[in-house]
């Protein structure tokens, strides 16, 4: 089996999960600022046409329609953090309800009649770039249901000197097709865009991943030559002398035996270094494969050495039944992004720990979770939600120092690390310990399917 052949198999462990599963890349945080800026431009625009041009509206039923999409901004800003990634049912919710918010501000205002009709595109379109494809299906269909009775059901198209402006079936139908055309155009449109440019990321991480094999390879078939070329000498006059002595000693002589034992290895050791370039591939799929407690204890080991103790528990979650397969200790393929993405954690809590730091494993059926806690003063509450987005750090900022401490750092450790913790399909949860009891708690938790998934894959091509 190729480099090559290897990592098209391995694929997988470089597409992040929600892009396997469809689920949704839109954050909360964009559809907050999205809404907020409609909300402005909305009452902006129905302040203006009833006070400024004189243009009668039913001014109260717009207000309020505007008003309820700002508390609800102001309740989900509320309930969860800025940096909240919606799942992709909850997204479909979101931008349903912007759809039905400007339909209800059109039937108000006259329809398809209203010239900002041409606004039911921006929620589809927004979709295109972020979500699966049935979720954009379910929210053109929206869109354009919603548009088909507005050209029917909807109050007068309010005009100047309180008289109410007609305009022909014919034009309303036009502008429907118009806004049907647009609504599927665009979000076509947007959702091959960003298609491709998702399996750009794909194909660039599997490119990635075979550099990277590639290297590792050509690695070893240095260490191999390197280790031939260096022990092959001492080994050859080893196996010279030897024989020489065998010469002038006889087989009853009591060092004859040590002799010839000492000849059987020499030769053994020439024979291993030449079959080491040979037996690298299978070498390689032997060593990568990590259990779940040798994962963390290799993650952890590098910082032992600091002053603060590092204790580690592992094992079954609670209430797993002993002998049964959930009880099995998982094992996956050595990774690279994960054993970095768990050091910068535990490096992280060692540095902010007061006395000491815990990590614990515990795998059940379904989950494998891994929970990294320190003693220290725990997040900073103006960062807590923010933490993972580069360049934002709990570290102190004293640049200004001739000679920073090693501690001072510009936010960016901690985002590749959860970055490469993603991409491996874990999931991240940040937190201070409740109570009085003060300290950080970090907790990745890897679906178990997902996490085996890798050492299957390459054991079914090794055969």
């Amino acid at each position: 089996m190729t480099a090559l052949d290897h990592s098209q198999t391995a694929r997988p462990a470089t597409v992040p999960e929600w892009l396997r599963a469809g689920e949704s890349r839109l954050r909360l945080q964009t559809i907050v600022r999205l809404r907020w800026l409609a909300v402005l431009g909305q009452t902006i625009t129905v302040i203006g046409a009833y006070w400024v041009l004189g243009i009668e509206l039913p001014i109260g039923a717009c207000l309020a329609v505007i008003a309820l999409s700002a508390w609800i901004n102001v309740a989900l800003r509320i309930r969860y953090p800025a940096s909240h990634r919606l799942k992709s049912n909850y997204a479909f919710l979101m931008l349903g309800y912007d759809i039905l918010q400007l339909a209800a501000l059109l039937y108000l205002t006259g329809g398809l009649q209203n010239p900002f009709a041409f606004l039911l595109i921006a929620p589809v379109t927004v979709s295109a770039s972020t979500l699966p494809l049935k979720i954009i299906g379910a929210l053109g269909a929206l869109a354009i249901g919603a548009a088909t009775l507005l050209t029917t059901f909807h109050l007068p198209l309010p005009w100047f000197d309180h008289t109410n402006l007609v305009l022909p079936f014919p034009y309303v139908m036009g502008v429907w097709a118009a806004l049907v055309s647009g609504i599927l155009f665009i979000s076509f449109y947007s959702w091959r865009t960003a298609e491709e440019g998702r399996r750009m990321a794909e194909a660039l991480a599997a490119a990635e991943m075979v550099l990277a094999r590639e290297q590792k390879l050509s690695a070893l078939d240095g260490l191999a030559a390197a280790a031939a070329h260096g022990l092959g000498t001492p080994l050859a006059t080893i196996a010279v002398v030897t024989k020489e002595l065998m010469r002038d000693v006889k087989p009853s002589d009591p060092h004859y035996e040590d002799l010839v034992l000492l000849r059987a290895q020499a030769e053994r050791c020439r024979e291993i270094l030449a079959e080491l370039a040979g037996r690298g591939e299978q070498l390689d799929l032997i060593v990568s494969r990590l259990s779940v407690s040798h994962l963390i204890e290799e993650a952890v080991s590098p910082h032992r050495l600091v002053s603060v103790p590092i204790g580690v528990e592992t094992g079954p979650a609670n209430g797993v039944q002993p002998g049964t397969p959930a009880a099995q200790e998982p094992v996956t393929q050595r990774n690279p992004g994960v054993l970095y993405g768990l050091g910068n954690l535990v490096e992280n809590a060692v540095d902010f720990a007061a006395s000491k730091v815990e990590v614990e494993a515990r795998w059940s059926k379904d989950d494998i979770t891994v929970i990294i806690a320190d003693d220290g003063a725990g997040f900073p509450p103006n960062v807590l939600e923010q933490l993972g987005e580069p360049f934002v750090t709990t570290r102190p900022d004293q640049s200004w120092e001739e000679e920073a401490p090693d501690n001072v750092g510009m936010g960016l450790g901690f985002f590749i690390a959860k970055t490469l913790l993603e991409r491996s399909g874990a999931r991240l949860d940040l937190a201070n310990r409740p109570g009085p009891q003060s300290g950080a708690v970090i907790t990745v938790v890897w679906p178990r399917a997902r996490f085996e998934r890798l050492v299957e894959t390459a054991m079914h091509e090794s055969v």
